[in-house]
């Protein structure tokens, strides 16, 4: 549904840090997403964590979870920027390695002024991997 392109469009995020390649769904009025990330072993972050046996940051998975839900949030928004406000019930659940895809499934649960309270989960080949709920505040640049 939405290109390269058109994320960069939506959110601040670039190389090396733009962790969604591509969206496949997205419904503004149910407020949910779903985007995709291919894991490839020419990510930097992969040089050091771990040598010889790869596995993408935790921290990285809920990123690239959380740049998913910036995009739906930022639709239609200008000149602000979406920042992180709390992370809570993060869970890790099994590892994502070098030719993985990732598919993350996020949602907006409330959004009250300039707070929008999320939640999704990220999964390769239909088992999650990786589940959180966010705050974000969006804010002027």
């Amino acid at each position: 549904m939405l290109n390269i392109m058109e994320i960069m469009d939506r959110i601040p995020h670039r190389y090396p840090f733009l962790l969604v390649d591509r969206i496949l769904e997205m419904n503004v009025e149910e407020k949910t997403i779903v985007g995709l990330k291919n894991v490839t072993i020419n990510e930097q972050f992969f040089n050091g964590h771990f040598p010889g046996h790869p596995i993408m940051p935790g921290v990285l998975i809920v990123e690239g979870l959380a740049q998913c839900l910036g995009v739906l949030v930022m639709e239609g928004v200008v000149d602000k920027v979406p920042y992180f406000a709390a992370l809570d019930g993060i869970k890790f659940k099994a590892p994502v390695r070098p030719g993985d895809q990732l598919i993350y499934e996020a949602k907006v649960e409330k959004m009250r002024g300039q707070i929008v309270k999320g939640s999704g989960v990220a999964k390769v080949d239909g088992k999650i991997v990786a589940e959180a709920n966010f705050t974000f505040s969006i804010a002027n640049k």
